[in-house]
């Protein structure tokens, strides 16, 4: 980007700091005062402390073969009010229960102004967007959260692990992903979809997800950075210990930016509950979707 387009681009985000924050929550508005059902049931081999609560402290626990076992309800960590203020100054009241990662927010927000590479043509687009306020964001339309965006909403999601795949089911829209560790490759020729099509394999105690062939309708973050259908991610699954896994998400679309962008997160443990059932309904929730 420009200079001038640099400083349209900063009066946009303080202009909008409000309406996007409570875009942003709305996103995940349903899901953030209820985690799931059967709350507080105790899950069968949980770590306990000696007064029966989840010792989140725990060593990890492992699978049949030896690698740790993501299985669980998890959601990304919430990032500091303040580093959030610097994305949305004057926002605070908005954000409600569901604090979100800095990344749901803006996927590159650790980029310095001067480090901005979007690529001229779509800066210019990604301006529009954000002066619409998330007007068109695909959510608002009840359509998929993609990748790695999926990762970030502050809403649950559940992990499944088996031997030969991974199953992650979100709670927002019911939607689900399937990570195939069973030493296939990618399509040749993938049909482009919304979550595309992800592999993985066991680097020592890190899963390592490969996943391409998207389409291009989804955003990376609630600001509106999109993608092409040439984007590539990246994600790095390592569990520290039973109530924390280290997400490391890395994006590249050589059409869309001019180099790749790397993100960690942590996902921390919703431990002794349940998924709840949580459908996005077009007619009903669209009003408080678009921010005001």
């Amino acid at each position: 980007m420009g200079a001038d387009m640099k400083g349209q681009s900063a009066t946009l985000k303080m202009k909008s700091a409000m309406r996007l924050a409570a875009f942003a929550i709305a996103l995940a508005a349903g899901t953030s005062a209820a985690y799931g059902q059967w709350l507080k049931y105790p899950v069968p081999g949980t770590p306990r402390t000696a007064d029966g609560k989840p010792n989140l402290a725990a060593p990890a626990p492992r699978a049949a073969n030896g690698k740790p076992d993501l299985s669980g309800i998890w959601q990304a960590e919430g990032a500091p009010i303040p580093e959030l203020m610097k994305l949305l100054p004057g926002g605070e009241n908005g954000l409600g229960e569901g604090i979100p990662a800095k990344y749901f927010i803006d996927f590159f927000a650790d980029l310095k102004p001067e480090e901005t590479f979007l690529r001229t043509a779509d800066a210019a687009a990604y301006l529009r967007r954000a002066a619409a306020w998330g007007s068109d964001s695909p959510n608002v339309r009840c359509l998929p959260a993609g990748v790695p965006q999926a990762d970030l909403i502050p809403e649950p999601f559940k992990i499944v692990q088996t031997p030969a795949q991974l199953v992650m089911l979100h709670e927002g829209n019911a939607t689900f992903r399937q990570v195939h560790t069973d030493g296939r490759t990618h399509p040749r020729d993938p049909q482009p979809t919304w979550l595309g099509y992800s592999v993985g394999k066991w680097e020592g105690d890190t899963l390592v997800v490969d996943t391409v062939g998207f389409n291009d309708q989804s955003w990376l973050d609630a600001l509106g950075h999109t993608h092409t259908e040439a984007l590539h991610v990246v994600e790095r699954f390592t569990r520290l210990n039973f109530g924390l896994i280290e997400l490391q998400v890395t994006v590249e679309d050589a059409k869309m930016y001019m180099k790749p962008v790397t993100v960690k997160v942590n996902l921390r443990l919703h431990p002794d509950t349940e998924l709840l059932e949580n459908f996005c309904e077009n007619e009903r929730d669209a009003k408080r979707l678009i921010a005001k």
